[in-house]
């Protein structure tokens, strides 16, 4: 049964960093792709940032939004994927679910984290 558990969300001031962490599992993590994603509310989820998975040197991408200030990351030894978020501002209000990347389905509960002074 594929699973995701995401934590580390929190209530921060704009500019402070925060790190969010996914546990997974049901599947062969080491093969997909990996993304986080967020949804604000009254929005529609929207994709963040994504690595690449054993044998592309851990490439990633990151959307215009949050590039040069999140950083994803994956451990495949633990079947984990990381967020670390730097100079965050009020628009990074969301919560965040990770997931395979394109994958429509098996979504966790997603961990809030909102910023604001």
């Amino acid at each position: 049964q594929v699973q995701f558990v995401e934590s580390g969300g929190g209530l921060v001031q704009p500019g402070v960093s925060l790190r969010l962490s996914c546990v997974t599992s049901g599947f062969t993590f080491g093969r997909y792709i990996m993304s986080w994603y967020r949804q604000s509310p009254g929005k529609e989820r929207e994709w963040v940032a994504l690595i690449f998975g054993i044998g592309t040197g851990d490439s990633t991408n990151y959307a215009d939004s949050v590039k040069g200030r999140f950083t994803i990351s994956r451990d495949d030894r633990k079947n984990m994927i990381f967020l670390q978020m730097n100079s965050q501002k009020p628009d990074d209000t969301a919560v965040y679910y990770c997931n395979r990347h394109g994958a429509g389905t098996n979504w966790g509960q997603g961990t809030q984290v909102t910023v604001s002074s």
